[in-house]
């Protein structure tokens, strides 16, 4: 159920208010009995719900191990990704 955020146009009372999409909106202040306005665009937030949904969704795939591919094997043990190997042995 959507929160409509609502202002009166004679007093300046501002008030949030639960109400089904298909409701007729408000139309008299609580306060004073004058016109009210419905603020557009106040109230609305994103819930992300679920196992992940940048993790699923949108994440790059971790680049394809290029050590098999070159031919050359590495014998250090302190060798790191990128690196082509040393001269110590």
């Amino acid at each position: 159920m959507p929160t409509y955020e609502y202002e009166c146009t004679q007093c300046g009372h501002r008030f949030e208010i639960f109400q089904f999409i298909l409701d007729k909106p408000l139309d008299e202040c609580p306060q004073c009995k004058s016109k009210l306005r419905r603020l557009v665009g106040s109230g609305s937030g994103i819930i992300f719900k679920g196992s992940g949904f940048y993790a699923t969704d949108y994440r790059k795939t971790t680049p394809k191990d290029t050590s098999k591919t070159s031919g050359s094997v590495s014998s250090c043990s302190q060798a790191k990704e990128g690196c082509d190997g040393c001269s110590q042995k």
